[in-house]
């Protein structure tokens, strides 16, 4: 991954542009990180793998149908042995 300031970016984006086609370019400003600039095709993939990601909660804030679907389940009973060890 390429690392450039901002105004180098700026000024060359042109450059850059072409550039990102084959490596990721990281903007920073007063050296810190503050965006990336990626291929489109990297786009669409960070898209796609975003869009199959398992939404985590918070305990609480998990929606009430959530709560009550955890509330109904049961362990399945292959998994008895492994509670037998908590009970020990």
């Amino acid at each position: 991954m390429i690392t450039v300031s901002a105004s180098e970016f700026a000024k060359n984006f042109g450059h850059y542009r072409e550039m990102v086609q084959a490596e990721s370019v990281a903007v920073t400003s007063h050296n810190r990180v503050t965006g990336y600039f990626i291929s489109r095709k990297e786009f669409d993939d960070f898209e796609r793998l975003k869009a199959r990601a398992t939404k985590s909660y918070e305990v609480q804030d998990l929606p009430a149908e959530a709560i009550q679907a955890l509330s109904r389940s049961a362990m399945d009973s292959s998994h008895d042995a492994l509670n037998a060890l908590l009970r020990d």
